[in-house]
């Protein structure tokens, strides 16, 4: 199978501090709006179930970006097209400040979706294309805690900006960090070289399939999403009214202990795979499991707790465990497939998540007076004991195929 050779430290570290920021910047701008669901709702005249649908219309429209957005990154520049889409969601953003009605919010909200599907599969191939298979899961770890420090910084920014009546000025101001960061991002990515597949591989959907193993990655991930975006879009607005928090607060309590646990799990995890990868090949899998089964209990806990004490404990314990699964799900597909298809199975895979997560936000807000959140969040810890059976049946009967065949 063709190899990617590694660029040097100095220049694959620049790139992972670069990728990062953009990474940041593409989670502030679309977890914003979740902490105003309050102010939207009283200023657009909006329901519950609308609010929902802002959710789920992003994570939707995205999900079918994706594919295209690996294919193409597959194929074409993957510097271009991280830029474009920097460029392209950060005046999005701006025009989400604009909007005068539920039906205008959903529309810039799609348009969202579309720009920003455009990062993630180039943005994680070019990280991983950086390193060897041995750092591997370092180096996306680290680009992955940009999600989370963009989650946080996004929706505590968004919640304070609408307590102060100033909810349409958020959007102006993360909009114009964006296009404003465009610049020095593309002059340090016109230096990064973009090595072509050897003997001019190209990939395809159904190369990617005849891995069984990555198949059974693209039913487990739309699982553990689904709970992550359960609380990514709802538990604000459940702890605005369990303990009659404020906006700003209600957005501090559901992302910073959430956040801040998973950053330092994404980063372990990271660590420990590549540790481990070396010795036992199925390392990488071994932590997905690990990740599902401890994240089952406290997402169940983050739904029923009585104290705000216990829920953020709760919080802390999902944050930390469900790092293992972040860090390592795409490291794990770059073990089954070749090396110039990794932006597609990127894209297959948000596809996959982006899908699922689209039904939990709009679940939430359906479902929020009659099922409850509470409930949800308990089936949801269900799903990721299935899920989590699911991997070590594959580990045992799959994987050792799939891994010999695309070694890269």
């Amino acid at each position: 199978m063709p190899t990617t050779a590694a660029a040097p430290m100095t220049r694959a570290g620049a790139l992972v501090a670069f990728m990062w920021f953009a990474y940041f910047l593409n989670y502030c701008d679309r977890q914003a709006v979740f902490s105003m669901f309050p102010s939207l709702k009283a200023d657009l005249h909006m329901s519950d179930a609308q609010l929902g649908y802002v959710g789920a219309m992003f994570l939707w429209v995205y999900a079918f970006g994706c594919p295209i957005s690996g294919y193409l990154g597959d194929r074409f520049s993957k510097r271009l097209l991280v830029v474009l889409s920097l460029v392209v969601w950060s005046l999005v953003t701006v025009g989400t400040g604009l909007v005068t009605s539920g039906v205008m919010l959903l529309s810039m909200r799609a348009a969202m979706g579309v720009s920003e599907s455009l990062y993630m599969s180039s943005a994680v191939a070019l990280t991983a294309n950086a390193y060897t298979a041995e750092k591997r899961s370092r180096a996306v770890s680290v680009l992955m805690t940009g999600q989370i420090a963009g989650t946080v910084a996004g929706s505590w920014f968004g919640g304070w900006m609408a307590d102060r009546g100033q909810w349409r000025e958020a959007f102006f101001i993360l909009g114009a960090v964006g296009v404003l960061y465009a610049l020095p991002y593309f002059t340090f990515l016109r230096q990064v070289r973009e090595p072509a597949p050897e003997n001019g591989a190209r990939p395809s959907f159904a190369a990617l399939g005849r891995s069984r193993t990555f198949l059974l990655l693209c039913v487990v991930f739309p699982v553990f999403v689904f709970g992550l975006w359960l609380l990514y879009g709802w538990l604000p607005a459940f702890l605005h009214d369990k303990f009659a928090l404020n906006q700003a607060d209600a957005a501090f309590n559901a992302t910073v202990f959430l956040q801040t646990a998973t950053f330092v799990g994404i980063l372990i995890g990271g660590i420990i795979a590549d540790k481990l990868h070396t010795r036992v090949k199925s390392a990488r899998f071994c932590l997905i499991v690990a990740g599902l089964v401890l994240s089952a209990p406290c997402i169940h806990l983050l739904g029923n707790s009585d104290t705000l004490l216990i829920t953020r404990i709760a919080a802390t314990g999902f944050g930390l465990f469900s790092g293992l699964f972040i860090a390592n799900i795409f490291p794990a597909a770059f073990d089954v497939v070749a090396a110039e298809a990794r932006a597609t199975a990127v894209g297959l895979l948000n596809f996959c998540g982006a899908i699922m997560s689209g039904f939990a936000t709009l679940f939430g807000g359906l479902w929020k007076q009659s099922l409850g959140i509470d409930r949800l969040l308990t089936m949801t810890a269900v799903g990721y004991l299935a899920a989590a059976a699911a991997v070590i049946i594959g580990i045992r009967c799959l994987l050792t195929r799939d891994h010999l065949s695309h070694r890269s």
